[in-house]
């Protein structure tokens, strides 16, 4: 039997079936191999396991990326990243960098993501006016526009929670009626909800929440086959959402936001 601090590896065993072993190498596991039977019968063992790992494994090594590979396998090797025809022994020292490097990858996506996550949490009261506008019909604004004395009277119980002037005039998109002014609530704060309906493109509506994020500059996305433009001021959060083109709700978006600065 051979001594247990000279059983060779499977590593050395595929090499040594891959020719790989230096010359005096090769010449002690062949000695050993003509006193040992179990380090014969699991070279035997490992001389039958010839599935077609590289065939299978071709996509995956297609797409992996294989500068990060090579230095991690430069690192983890002594064998050069250039080296000859490829082996067992390196197929399996690559598929191992493979699942290190997918290793790597899942933690850096699952990072990235929470990083946007945290930076961009302000944007879950916008998934959940979309998820409320995405019901609206052009049914559910139907009748006739409000008067301008009604106008104010729903935007003055509006702006009483909100802490910002609003007027009819302030808030009238081009085009497009104004129907009502709801006030609704998010997260424990007032949300207001001012609601249109474009001839042509259907139900919109302004949202404003109150914001201490600070002045943000426009920006856009798309909600539930909707547009949004969206931005705040020093005080509140503003998006403007709809089924309009994207070029027309920013057209929209900017004259509201010149006018509810003025």
């Amino acid at each position: 039997m051979t001594d247990k601090t000279t059983i060779p590896s499977d590593e050395e065993l595929t090499a040594y079936l891959d020719g790989e072993l230096p010359p005096a190498e090769a010449a002690r596991l062949e000695a050993l191999l003509e006193t040992d039977a179990e380090l014969a019968a699991r070279l035997e063992f490992l001389s039958r396991a010839s599935l077609p790992f590289a065939q299978a494994f071709d996509p995956l090594l297609a797409q992996a990326p294989k500068a990060e590979l090579e230095a991690i396998l430069s690192r983890l090797s002594d064998t050069p990243a250039a080296a000859p025809a490829p082996s067992r022994r390196r197929f399996l020292g690559a598929l191992a960098a493979c699942l290190v490097g997918g290793v790597i990858a899942d933690r850096a996506f699952i990072g990235l993501s929470r990083q946007l996550a945290a930076t961009d949490e302000n944007s879950e009261w916008r998934a959940t006016v979309a998820d409320y506008i995405a019901l609206y019909t052009p049914e559910t604004l139907a009748g006739p526009v409000p008067s301008l004395a009604s106008q104010e009277g729903q935007l003055s119980a509006v702006e009483a929670r909100l802490g910002l002037r609003l007027s009819p005039e302030a808030i009238a998109l081009s085009g497009v009626d104004f129907k009502r002014a709801l006030l609704l609530q998010y997260d424990d704060q007032p949300l207001a909800q001012l609601a249109y309906l474009d001839p042509e493109t259907g139900p919109l509506a302004l949202c404003i929440v109150r914001s201490d994020d600070g002045p943000k500059a426009p920006d856009v996305e798309a909600r539930k086959g909707m547009n949004v433009v969206y931005w705040s001021d020093k005080t509140h959060a503003f998006m403007l959402i709809g089924h309009a083109s994207l070029e027309r709700m920013k057209v929209l978006a900017g004259d509201v936001r010149m006018r509810l600065a003025a």
